[in-house]
């Protein structure tokens, strides 16, 4: 089956909702004016139910199929948050806040599941009741874990939950799915060094810092190359490395170190911490000084739902073909925190083609709009597919 043909005659609306957000962006939690144009529109659809402030500025709307049940229920996932990013498209549309932009196509997200929420409320052509969830603070905020902590699961009924993301390099029409992890863990590091600083001209009075950390880059590259199976992902990369001295001429008494861990496996996850803890802190007591580590635990590994992935597939081959739903995809070494719902509820994750665009998080990033009615059919097909009405 292709796309819904009300989807496509939709797509021209559903991308006005979409560059709107684009011009207004909003990051984390302060999604106030995304979340309230959010439920307005759920309301004006005629959902049965609005529910504002879950998860502190999530919102979830419930659409009743032809039966009045809550015996089924399934979720359906959506971004609404920007990124602190000075945007550079130039687009007509281009964020109106600058150093605030949609690099990562929640825009594309929260509009391709507000179509999908207006087609079901107008059609309920299915059994049972779906909840559209419109998550803040994807971009390290956690927000699927608030609206987890808040209830979301439970209280609504929830028996599967779906999320979507584009895919900048996949082909618009077609989508990428893989069952087990799919996203890596995320964890993050800051490190200080200290040491004695001092001349440049006299090192042997000094203990230099700047060496420290550089030893300590290069040896936490063996995590990866010496430390783990070599079958296993695993990442170290340290990102930032900064001395409390410019000057060309003076050893510096301290140095910060900043940096990620990605992994899939909890095994490695474990080891990985272990292994950085004890390089960082025995380099520096073998030069002299000191280390004080920060380490910050991530969003977990997002784990897709053996059953509920199988799911997905076949929806996403009705809508695009056997050949349009790579299943053999790699794992992603980015984080997604749709795992925090997986860990509470079964479900599965896939990715919609954004075409030959920009990566996310880049400056000149674009959603696609030639993507929203692949992504809002998926949606619509998955609820009528999953509870078919009698």
């Amino acid at each position: 089956m292709p796309i819904k043909n009300r989807l496509s005659e939709m797509q021209a609306e559903i991308a006005e909702w979409r560059r709107d957000l684009h011009e207004n962006p909003e990051l984390m939690y302060e999604v106030h004016r995304t979340a309230a144009t959010v439920a307005a529109k759920l309301r004006a659809f005629g959902c049965d139910e609005v529910v504002e402030g879950i998860g502190r500025t999530g919102v979830v709307g419930v659409i009743k199929g032809k039966t009045d049940t809550r015996g089924h229920v399934v979720g359906l996932r959506a971004d609404m948050d920007a990124l602190p990013i000075l945007e550079a498209t130039g687009l007509e549309y281009a964020s109106k806040t600058p150093g605030k932009m949609h690099a990562c196509g929640h825009d594309g997200h929260t509009a391709m599941l507000l179509g999908a929420a207006k087609y079901l409320a107008e059609t309920r052509n299915f059994d049972g009741a779906v909840a559209v969830i419109f998550q803040p603070a994807e971009e390290g905020g956690a927000g699927g874990a608030a609206m987890v902590k808040d209830g979301l699961i439970p209280r609504f009924g929830i028996k599967e939950v779906y999320g979507m993301h584009n895919s900048p390099g996949l082909p618009v029409g077609q989508f990428s799915i893989k069952p087990g992890p799919f996203y890596a863990a995320t964890d993050n590091f800051t490190v200080h060094l200290t040491g004695k600083g001092g001349h440049a001209a006299y090192p042997h009075r000094s203990v230099d810092t700047t060496v420290m950390g550089c030893q300590i880059v290069m040896t936490l590259q063996t995590i990866a190359s010496r430390s783990a199976d070599p079958l296993e992902s695993l990442v170290v990369s340290v990102t930032a490395f900064k001395t409390e001295s410019e000057a060309w001429n003076v050893i510096p008494e301290r140095v910060e170190l900043r940096g990620t861990v990605r992994t899939f496996d909890a095994g490695i996850r474990k080891m990985a911490e272990e292994r950085f803890k004890a390089i960082v802190h025995n380099t520096a007591a073998a030069f002299g000084g000191s280390a004080d580590i920060t380490w910050s635990p991530g969003y977990p590994s997002m784990v897709n739902a053996e059953t509920e992935t199988e799911y997905a597939i076949a929806v996403a081959e009705k809508i695009a073909g056997p050949k349009g739903v790579d299943t053999n995809c790699p794992a992603i070494m980015g984080g997604e925190d749709f795992a925090y719902m997986l860990e509470a509820c079964p479900g599965a994750y896939i990715q919609v083609g954004n075409g030959n665009t920009a990566e996310v998080h880049h400056p000149l990033y674009n959603f696609n709009d030639d993507a929203i009615p692949f992504g809002a059919s998926y949606w619509v097909e998955l609820v009528e597919t999953r509870m078919p009405a009698a």
